[in-house]
Order: structure tokens, then C-alpha cells, then sequence
């Protein structure tokens, strides 16, 4: 092979290596962030140690809300205008099968066991739930409240809160019965729900009200009301339960609650429109997905300050973290 042949396919192979659908992220030591961008229809991969893109995944039409299966083969992508929870294999970074849902899924979880991916189907009022073992559609089950958002398992798995977007209201499920046994009064428009690591209480954006409402899980009602910002949405629980955040949509910024007292003891700028979010599994960052600035904010929980900010694909919807 001559001289100028051989350094033609060098070079080819150097750009087959750094195509960002198709190349593995580098080893790393700490977890992956994943980061559903709606606008451009891909998935962000972000390496929590060095806060840099190392790769990006195809989304479908227009990835939402996502989860990592328990064995890490797949992640489980809601395409909201294909109606559909689509398959991503990290293996291949290709996709892979989808599921028809119905009409418009948005928030997307999965059971603590890992066996169990739920998608709030806005459409239809419901809760499609998919069997990780099959990677088919298992069953579904009603809520009263309309426009489901988003659908999160108790740290137990017994329950499902969901919350109801035009409903005010939250939509308890019993997991192992297959329906909902509890409905309580929420602010208007909630969004975002997090537990406690016990499991005793579910904070839950609402998002008109620009309040978070603590719920008490064994008897469903509510017990506190904290004011956040304008526009509260997502919510973060940090891992030792004291602090909980909140994404304030139109104030640029999270709240930081303290879940002694249910005060807001901290504000935090982040970037336009802050929507929903996820910590380390040590709890030591919080990564924010800012829908209008195209980018994650990265939150330092010990200092509550913002480290930086991280270039992502257009109109970020929410970050998850394994």
C-alpha cells in the first residue's frame, strides 16, 4: 500500500472510531448521566466524573422520559410523537424495538427491582407498564386524574404516585393490585414527585401553584406545603433524605428544601427554563436539565452552588442518572 493510501484509511478509520452514534463512551469510573433532548431527537451522554459529552445515542422522534434497565443492556426512551416506549441498546448504541403505548407518554421509571418500566400515557389517562423481562407491554392501568406527567415507584415498588398535569391531583396505584386506591389534592399542574428513602413522605412539584406539596404516604394526605420559585416542577430527594430540590422553571433556578423544617433554605441559579433533574448516587451533584439553554446545569449539593454548565442537544427534558 502506498504512503498516501494508507494515511487515506487511517484517517477514515479515525472518524468511523469518533462517530458519536456508533463509538462506546470511554471506561469511566462514575456513573453515566442520560439526557433525553426533544428537539433533536437524541440522547446526551454525559460522564459524571469529568462533566464532559462522551457520547450521544439516537432518541426516536422525540425522546421524553427515560430509564436505565436493571441489567444496563437497555435504556427505555418515551417518543411522545410516535406514541411509543422505544428501546436503546447501550451495547450497540442503536435502537432497538419499540412498543406502542397510546397516545403521547411522557414521564418514564422503573421499579426498584428493575423488572418493571412505567410510562404515563397522557393521552389515554393511564400507566402502560412494560415487562423488562419480555421487553413487551405487560398491562395498563386507569387513573382518575387527566394527563398523567409523570409515573415513580416508592422506594418499596408497592406504590405508584402519579401525577395528574390538568387533575390537580395525584393518583396513588397499588402496584401489586393493579389499580388506584387514593387520589389526593394537589396545586395546579403538578409535575415532578419524590420520595424520601424511607419512603414516608412523596414531595411533588405543582407547578401553577409554584409550590411543592409533602405528602404523607401511609395516609395519603397532605402535610406540608412549601413556596418555591415561579413555576416548580421537577424534584430531586437526596440520597440522606435532608435536602430535596425543586427545578423553578421560570425563575431560572432550584430551591433547596430542608425536610426537617420543609423551608427552602437555598437558591440556586441554573439555566433557562429548569426542568427535571437527577443526583449522583452519592448525592454530592445535581444535574439539571435547562430546556431553553440547551444545556445541563451541574450543582454542587455540600457548597449549593453551580460548578458549570454542560452542552447538550436541543431542548433537554430531564436527565437520569445510573
Amino acid at each position: 500500500m502506498s504512503t498516501k493510501r494508507y494515511f487515506l484509511s487511517l484517517l477514515a478509520m479515525l472518524a468511523l472510531a469518533a462517530s458519536p452514534l456508533q463509538a462506546a463512551p470511554p471506561a469511566s469510573s462514575g456513573a453515566l448521566a442520560y439526557v433525553p433532548n426533544e428537539g433533536s431527537a437524541t440522547i446526551s451522554v454525559i460522564d459524571t466524573v469529568t462533566d464532559q459529552v462522551v457520547g450521544e445515542l439516537p432518541g426516536g422522534g422525540k425522546p421524553r422520559g427515560v430509564a436505565v434497565g436493571g441489567d444496563r443492556r437497555w435504556l427505555y426512551v418515551s417518543d411522545q410523537p410516535n406514541n411509543r416506549l422505544q428501546l436503546v441498546d447501550l451495547g450497540t448504541r442503536q435502537l432497538g424495538p419499540a412498543i406502542g403505548l397510546g397516545e403521547s407518554p411522557e414521564g418514564v421509571s422503573i421499579s426498584p427491582d428493575g423488572r418493571w418500566v412505567v410510562a404515563a400515557v397522557e393521552g389515554k389517562n393511564e400507566i402502560a407498564v412494560t415487562d423488562t423481562r419480555s421487553n413487551a407491554l405487560a398491562f395498563s392501568i386507569k387513573v382518575h386524574g387527566k394527563n398523567p406527567e409523570h409515573a415513580v415507584f416508592s422506594p418499596n415498588g408497592r406504590l405508584l404516585f402519579v401525577s395528574a398535569e390538568e387533575g390537580e391531583a395525584v393518583d396513588i396505584i397499588d402496584f401489586a393490585a393493579r389499580k388506584q386506591v387514593a387520589q389526593v389534592a394537589v396545586g395546579a399542574r403538578p409535575r415532578g414527585i419524590g420520595f424520601l428513602p424511607d419512603g414516608s413522605r412523596a414531595y411533588v412539584g405543582a407547578e401553577n401553584a409554584n409550590e411543592v406539596f409533602v405528602i404523607d404516604t401511609a395516609k395519603f394526605n397532605v402535610v406540608a406545603r412549601v413556596k418555591a420559585g415561579l413555576r416548580a416542577n421537577g424534584i430531586a430527594v437526596h440520597p440522606s433524605g435532608r435536602e430535596v430540590y425543586v427545578s423553578n422553571g421560570g425563575d431560572a433556578t432550584v430551591s433547596v428544601i430542608d425536610t426537617a423544617t420543609n423551608q427552602v433554605v437555598a437558591t440556586v441559579p441554573a439555566g433557562q427554563r429548569p426542568w427535571n433533574m437527577a443526583l449522583t448516587p452519592d448525592g454530592k451533584k445535581l444535574y439539571v436539565a435547562n430546556g431553553r439553554s440547551n444545556a445541563i446545569s451541574v450543582i454542587d449539593t455540600a457548597s449549593r452552588t453551580k460548578l458549570r454548565d454542560i452542552p447538550v442537544g436541543k431542548l433537554p427534558w430531564g436527565v437520569v442518572i445510573r
